[in-house]
């Protein structure tokens, strides 16, 4: 008895599936929004004790909170729109990771340095604060390795990497967790501890953090080997990422130098955006948001910055040369600075913006050339064939669209076709 070819149907999601990813995500991120006023909770608590050397909400507190949140809201609209995409719950489960490692250490100092035995579990929570700042280095590293595909990149051994940047975590938090504890809490047993393999123990650990490290790295690494193996879509999206990692560097190298140079400025906030910067371009870079304006961004932001060191150089310059003449607080020579620059903006801005064009946004910088020399043709030009095939040639070079086609319609007559369409 032969049986006939069997097809397998997939029946599309039911409503109460597809809702499902969609209020799991929320709810994770409507848990990381809740543990912030807990923690400020426990900071509160602290201060009332007189304990300030404990306190939670130092200065570099803003960068976590903002960090903490741009991750879990991008992650929680990425895990809702795209539940398969594993970038998404990984982003969740960095800023849940971030706020409830805020929640544990403050709890524990709460309950074990400040009142002694007032909260059940404190022991438990140093315990894991011991180890919390852990699953963030390997949820940090795979955002990274999975982005935008949500696979890892082709060959390179990276399914190894993969499996080896998974478990050196997992042995790190397992052998910190049974070792003693470590300052603040040097005074308080570990219920954990094997004290009989601390050395052990402590190779352990330090073997594997500098793995964890390390993964964070070559993670970054891989972003580079996807962007010179993309092409078309998925190196577009990689641009995201890229601006988002050179701005990021870019205010890192900046803080570096105000803080050598003893020059107060918002750090810390400067740190959070930071921090909020990659998620948001991870989650444009999966979701294909406004691709293709990523090259206009760049030219226009650089454009205009080196517009205003120019404008802002020539101003300075201006006051401070002829006021040394007239006096500094002349105000006939900031007027003709301000004048001067006001005058020089629009000419500055057109050269230097086909400048930037010229290296950042080289399509357009073609195309604008291509369409003046086709309008210095078109002042010589009588023939109206040889127009219109120009006229195609000139949009086909610009626009690069699938099908050209021309018509001119002259008066009291149908339409004509002057030239022949293109299929790509």
């Amino acid at each position: 008895m032969q049986r006939g070819p069997q097809t397998v149907t997939r029946s599309a999601p039911s409503p109460r599936t597809r809702w499902r990813p969609a209020v799991l995500a929320w709810t994770v991120w409507a848990l990381t929004v809740l543990g912030l006023p807990v923690i400020g909770w426990l900071d509160h608590l602290l201060r009332q004790a007189g304990r300030g050397d404990l306190t939670l909400l130092t200065s570099d507190a803003v960068a976590y909170v903002l960090g903490s949140l741009g991750a879990a809201t991008v992650g929680a609209v990425l895990a809702s729109r795209r539940p398969r995409h594993p970038v998404g719950w990984l982003l969740l489960a960095l800023g849940l990771l971030v706020v409830a490692a805020g929640v544990a250490t403050g709890y524990a100092r709460y309950g074990l340095l400040v009142r002694p035995g007032t909260l059940p579990g404190a022991v438990y929570a140093a315990a894991y604060n011991s180890v919390g700042f852990l699953p963030i280095a390997p949820c940090l590293g795979f955002i990274l390795l999975l982005t935008p595909t949500g696979s890892l990149p082709m060959g390179g051994g990276w399914r190894w990497w993969a499996r080896i940047a998974a478990a050196a975590p997992l042995l790190a938090v397992v052998s910190l967790a049974l070792l003693p504890f470590a300052r603040p809490y040097q005074s308080v047993a570990n219920p954990l501890a094997v004290t009989a393999l601390t050395y052990p123990l402590e190779a352990v650990a330090a073997v594997t953090l500098v793995v964890t490290g390390l993964g964070i790295l070559v993670a970054a690494w891989s972003l580079v080997v996807r962007f010179r193996g993309a092409g078309g879509l998925e190196r577009q999206r990689l641009h995201w990422v890229a601006l988002a990692a050179v701005v990021t560097a870019i205010v890192v190298l900046a803080i570096v130098a105000l803080t050598a140079a003893g020059i107060n400025a918002p750090i810390d906030w400067l740190l959070g955006i930071c921090m909020v910067l990659l998620p948001l371009a991870i989650g444009a870079a999966i979701l294909r948001h406004r691709l293709y304006d990523l090259d206009r961004i760049i030219s226009r932001t650089v454009a205009y910055g080196l517009l205003t060191v120019l404008l802002g150089g020539g101003y300075a310059g201006v006051v401070l040369g002829f006021g040394q003449l007239l006096g500094r607080n002349s105000s006939l020579v900031v007027a003709g600075a301000t004048l001067a620059v006001a005058a020089a903006f629009q000419p500055a801005r057109r050269r230097v913006q086909v400048a930037v064009d010229r290296h950042f946004n080289r399509r357009r910088y073609n195309a604008a050339r291509t369409i003046q020399a086709f309008s210095a043709r078109l002042r010589q030009e009588v023939d109206l064939d040889t127009l219109a095939a120009e006229l195609m040639r000139v949009v086909d070079r610009t626009m690069e669209p699938t099908t050209v086609s021309l018509w001119l319609r002259p008066p009291a007559q149908p339409a004509q076709v002057l030239g022949a369409t293109k299929r790509r």
